[in-house]
């Protein structure tokens, strides 16, 4: 309701107005920015890339012709000249993480970060990582060394970025979504230029002017990963049949000039997305996230110089069930989090009734129940608020206010809400200071819990029922798997 809210008023104001207090997503000190395009009417022909780490220095990638295997595979063996080292360096630096109850890791200190301009980028980063993760380089059709290992850390980064609250690969739309709201519709705001342009227009000019000028492929070309049909036509396919008729440095020169001109205005975009989600406050939680990334980055890595296999195509049926649950209990995590970190994000549940925020008029902070050893201190603490609570009594409550602390609904009379604080008030037989609110306190309370949920008990692989194909053939690599038709 309230990003409705916040659209109509982007519509009257002619600015994208904020939904966030705080920042969402980890961004990195030295991002790598990938722009891919790959050719029209081809699933993963890749036509051109623009990548980099520094705004000013991008190196520019290009196939002159992409229906080539062998020009495609020696883009693909450029890329992973760019992007193997930039990974390889945070593998040096590791840190020793301490766990109750079991041995301690070691961690990669930090991870990469690469930052494409949409979500069709990611999943072509998906394809193209599909293309080239099955490649060898000996037996038929032989490619780079590099280029297996470039193919299996695209699909790793391609599979991190469906999970919730990971930024391991972040596509900018979908970021500076998370953190305004424009005044057109969300398949508008995939659009790169328009969402810029209503977030931080040109002076003089509002978000709606800016969004519109943005629909001008030749003033903003595509973000990509789709060329414009019309630059296809007057532009790239005349200077394709050139090289094809005669593949000299020309040629080459001749499509570098034009695709550069379709990659530089989202290269300039893409960097100006970072600067304006790094200008925001970050969030309390995101270096909690980013930690679970690095955790998921370090043993991928340790995986690939072990060895390990490409990953296969598909997931077998106990796999993909342990997927689909830890994207779901990361996707209710990162809601709790985020309403956590933010107040903004928080007032959607107030509305809803599944929040409440006010002022505490009554407390009885050394209230105990049972007796003799059973004896446990539960303080009541009563709330006014306006708003509208639809809680029923016994529900658990969690508060920004004081994070690990636990309570649960007694009674809802009205405006007042009297709850009993049952975890997070010390050891001792008082509270420790500051663990019970103080009347007059504003306090904030929610049923959005962040509880450590177990994971779902599974059969092993090879227990697999018949219901579900039965037990799945062990994945050994084979040439058939780099012969798909699209690849």
């Amino acid at each position: 309701m309230l990003t409705a809210l916040a659209r109509l008023r982007a519509v009257r104001e002619g600015r994208a107005q904020p939904i966030a207090t705080v920042r969402h997503c980890h961004v990195a000190e030295r991002p790598l920015v990938f722009i891919p395009l790959r050719l029209a009417g081809e699933a993963a022909a890749p036509l051109a890339a623009m990548v980099g780490c520094d705004p000013a220095a991008p190196r520019l990638l290009v196939v002159p012709q992409p229906r080539n295997r062998d020009l495609r595979f020696a883009f693909a063996a450029e890329l992973a000249e760019v992007l193997l080292p930039y990974i390889e360096q945070f593998g040096k630096r590791t840190e020793t993480v301490e766990r109750r109850g079991a041995e301690p890791y070691r961690r990669c200190a930090d991870a990469p970060q690469i930052v494409v301009p949409n979500r069709q980028a990611v999943a072509f980063t998906a394809l193209l990582g599909r293309s080239t993760r099955f490649r060898r380089p000996d037996g038929p059709y032989p490619v780079h060394p590099s280029v297996p290992v470039l193919g299996r850390w695209l699909t790793f980064f391609a599979d991190r970025a469906g999970y919730p609250g990971s930024c391991l690969l972040l596509a900018a739309t979908e970021a500076l979504a998370l953190h305004w709201a424009s005044g057109q519709s969300d398949l508008e705001d995939a659009n790169l230029a328009a969402l810029l342009g209503w977030i931080d227009p040109p002076p003089g000019v509002s978000g709606a002017q800016a969004a519109q000028e943005a629909e001008d492929p030749l003033i903003w070309p595509p973000a990509g990963p789709a060329t414009d049909p019309g630059f296809d036509n007057e532009v790239l396919a005349p200077a394709i049949d050139a090289y094809a008729g005669s593949p000299d440095e020309q040629s080459i020169a001749r499509i570098r000039r034009a695709l550069r001109t379709q990659l530089e205005p989202t290269w300039r975009l893409v960097w100006r997305a970072i600067e304006l989600l790094r200008a925001l406050p970050a969030g309390a939680s995101i270096e909690r996230r980013w930690a679970h990334d690095r955790g998921a980055f370090t043993e991928f890595m340790e995986r690939v110089a072990e060895g390990a296999p490409p990953q296969s195509r598909w997931d077998g049926a106990v796999s993909a069930a342990s997927r689909l649950a830890r994207w779901e209990r990361a996707q209710v995590s990162f809601d709790v989090q985020r309403a956590y970190d933010d107040p903004l994000v928080m007032a959607e549940y107030r509305l809803t009734g599944e929040a409440f925020a006010g002022r505490v008029v009554a407390t009885d902070p050394e209230r105990t129940e049972g007796e003799g050893r059973s004896r446990k201190l539960r303080p009541l603490v009563t709330v006014e608020t306006g708003d509208p609570v639809r809680l029923a009594p016994g529900t658990v409550l969690g508060t920004p206010d004081r994070r690990g602390q636990e309570a649960e609904v007694v009674a809802v009379d009205g405006g007042r809400v009297t709850i009993r604080i049952t975890k997070g008030m010390g050891r001792g037989r008082t509270p420790a200071p500051g663990a019970v609110p103080e009347v007059g306190e504003r306090v904030c309370y929610s049923s959005l819990t962040d509880d450590f949920q177990a994971a779902p008990t599974l059969p092993e692989p090879e227990a697999t029922p018949w219901t579900h194909g039965g037990p799945a053939a062990e994945y050994v690599p084979t040439d058939e798997d780099a012969a798909e038709e699209w690849s």
